[in-house]
């Protein structure tokens, strides 16, 4: 049983969104600061649209902090769209009255987006009703979620360190750098790559992509240090804490695979160059030379960092717009275009991160229980 939940709402040019984070113990230190600086991050990346011009979130706390500290209660947060102002009546809840309302009407489906599928689903004939919840738009208030957890995290000793290690065909290469190294430069970079050769040449791939109308999708990994072991379990299909960390990834909008440790490649790999081999030191105990696992092994925590790693597929919308079809009259046409980014590779980093932060601090939960933050941390041995 999940001891961490949050539930987002609300759409892309609506008033606001909203995320209610239920299950954080009392006595975890968490500020506004903290909230906002992972919104701002999210925000950044080369390649982004007109929207990032537009919006600034900043959160605002309406329950569950007091004095810069968790009580134990539902969490509330509302981070409002500025975008609202310029859609108020098109977005309106009040009932439409004649010839108002209508001039945003979307009948053209984009492939890749949920627009028909959804359309089919829930019998509207304007997918705006669709596109709008659909929209990553709503990933704001997932990051506002996972920078609760991470405060969890945080006073756990567990860090996390993302990095962008693929845009379009641009591969970077960090296997010679520390953690560490890595987290000190990813601040410096405009795509938050520590390869600055590979940075570079994804800048200009996105400079390629938004010239001919295109975009780009790439792969992001988060590494989570400090983690002990023990998080997760064996004995049922969703408490292995692999596939909760599989299933929160995927969820993530235009994400489309997700790999633990060395993932696809160890399928092509014989036994012997896949697993991790045990060791024991007096003063250490057990431990791994390698981390080709990626810190799981059999659904559980084996001490070592967990390395998650995640697939974005180009975003769908294209100013050099797909064929598609008219759900009015079933005519082809050119798909609908919404203001849009060319890549946002950077921003899935951010939200990756809180998903995985989300997981790992439900998991700590789960094993450590404590409903203040004085018995979490006796539990921990902290």
């Amino acid at each position: 049983m999940r001891r961490l939940r949050f539930l987002t709402a609300g759409e892309s040019h609506g008033p606001a969104l909203t995320v209610i984070i239920e299950g954080m113990p009392a006595g975890v230190p968490l500020t506004k600061a903290e909230i906002d600086e992972q919104l701002w991050r999210r925000q950044q990346g080369y390649g982004r649209g007109g929207r990032m011009a537009i919006e600034k979130d900043e959160v605002e706390i309406l329950s569950g902090i007091r004095h810069g500290l968790t009580l134990g209660s539902p969490i509330s947060l509302l981070i409002r769209n500025r975008d609202w102002e310029n859609w108020q009546e098109i977005m309106s809840p009040h009932p439409r009255t004649e010839g108002t309302g209508t001039e945003k009407k979307v009948t053209r489906a984009r492939p890749g987006h949920a627009d028909l599928s959804g359309g089919i689903k829930y019998k509207h004939g304007d997918l705006r009703n669709i596109l709008e919840r659909a929209s990553a738009r709503e990933t704001a208030a997932r990051v506002a979620a996972g920078a609760v957890a991470r405060a969890l995290l945080r006073a756990a000793g567990i860090e996390l360190v993302g990095q962008v290690t693929a845009i379009g065909g641009v591969t970077a290469d960090t296997s010679d750098l520390t953690w560490e190294e890595i987290a000190c430069r990813i601040p410096r970079s405009p795509v938050f790559c520590a390869d600055e050769k590979a940075s570079r040449k994804m800048m200009a791939a996105i400079d390629e992509a938004r010239a001919a109308g295109d975009s780009l999708g790439g792969v992001v990994e988060v590494a989570a240090l400090g983690v002990p072991v023990g998080l997760g379990s064996h004995v049922h299909w969703d408490r292995r804490l692999d596939g909760r960390l599989a299933q929160a990834v995927m969820s993530i909008q235009a994400i489309k695979g997700v790999e633990i440790g060395m993932g696809f490649l160890a399928a092509a790999r014989p036994g012997s160059e896949v697993h991790d081999e045990i060791f024991w030191k007096e003063g250490r105990g057990y431990y791994r030379e390698t981390n080709r696992a990626g810190g799981i092994e059999g659904g559980i925590s084996n001490g070592e960092p967990i390395i998650v790693r995640a697939a974005m597929k180009p975003i769908p919308t294209l100013y050099r717009p797909l064929r598609s079809v008219d759900i009015e009259t079933n005519q082809p046409y050119l798909a609908s275009i919404e203001r849009s980014d060319i890549c946002a590779v950077p921003a899935a980093l951010v939200v990756v991160e809180a998903m995985v932060a989300l997981v790992l601090a439900d998991a700590i939960l789960e094993r450590y229980g404590g409903d203040n933050w004085q018995d979490l941390k006796v539990a921990l041995g902290r």
